[in-house]
């Protein structure tokens, strides 16, 4: 009788250890399609994040609050604890208001693209422009891209965006100064219908207003 030849015949283990494998590469293929997607179909939204700013040898800052955006390059970044600070563009420029300083700084919005993670999500730029970005694989249940900055004069060594659903849910800001900002984004709303106060910004009375 002639013997069955089973080698060519995948046991179980390898084949779903194949399988897991194919599964895998797609899901961290999709990372950058999960941001223009994000950049294409959410025009507007609100919601909260958590920030943690880390440097070797110092004691982490942590800080929270809200955010709405409208597309294109409008957005409110709100900081209510442990201090409070707001970031207002218009869709022309960017105003950075520090409450306790009674200080505005005003910039051109284009200009600022990587001055905030509000900027770099939300900006008037579309981020290709202005980064190389590439997929970064996946980690904490979430599709990491990363934004390499195009200028030489950027404050960022990197940035990564890691993404669900096809938004944002964390991101990484790592600076040239060995400093690095961590974001999570909750109770994200996508396509509500905002009004068009909270992204017009007036200098309080007696602020020192400073253009950059």
């Amino acid at each position: 009788m002639r013997e069955l030849n089973t080698r060519s015949v995948p046991s179980l283990p390898s084949l779903a250890a194949f399988c897991f494998f194919v599964f895998s590469s797609f899901a961290h293929a999709d990372a950058l399609e999960q941001l223009r997607n994000f950049a294409a179909q959410v025009k507007s939204a609100r919601g909260e994040f958590t920030q943690q700013v880390t440097r070797e040898g110092r004691k982490p800052q942590q800080s929270r609050g809200q955010f709405l955006f409208a597309r294109p390059g409008k957005f409110r970044w709100t900081y209510t604890q442990p201090y409070e600070q707001v970031l207002v563009a218009d869709g022309v420029k960017l105003f950075i208001y520090d409450k306790d300083l009674n200080q505005v700084t005003t910039r051109k919005l284009n200009q600022a693209l990587d001055s905030s993670p509000a900027a770099i999500l939300f900006g008037s730029q579309a981020l290709e422009n202005v980064y190389t970005l590439k997929d970064a694989g996946q980690r904490d249940g979430l599709d990491w891209v990363e934004a390499q900055p195009k200028s030489k004069d950027s404050t960022f060594e990197k940035i990564l965006i890691g993404l669900k659903d096809d938004q944002p849910a964390a991101m990484e800001l790592r600076d040239n100064f060995g400093q690095t900002t961590a974001l999570t984004f909750t109770r994200f709303e996508r396509n509500p219908a905002l009004p068009a106060e909270p992204f017009r910004f007036v200098p309080p009375k007696g602020a020192d207003v400073l253009e950059q």
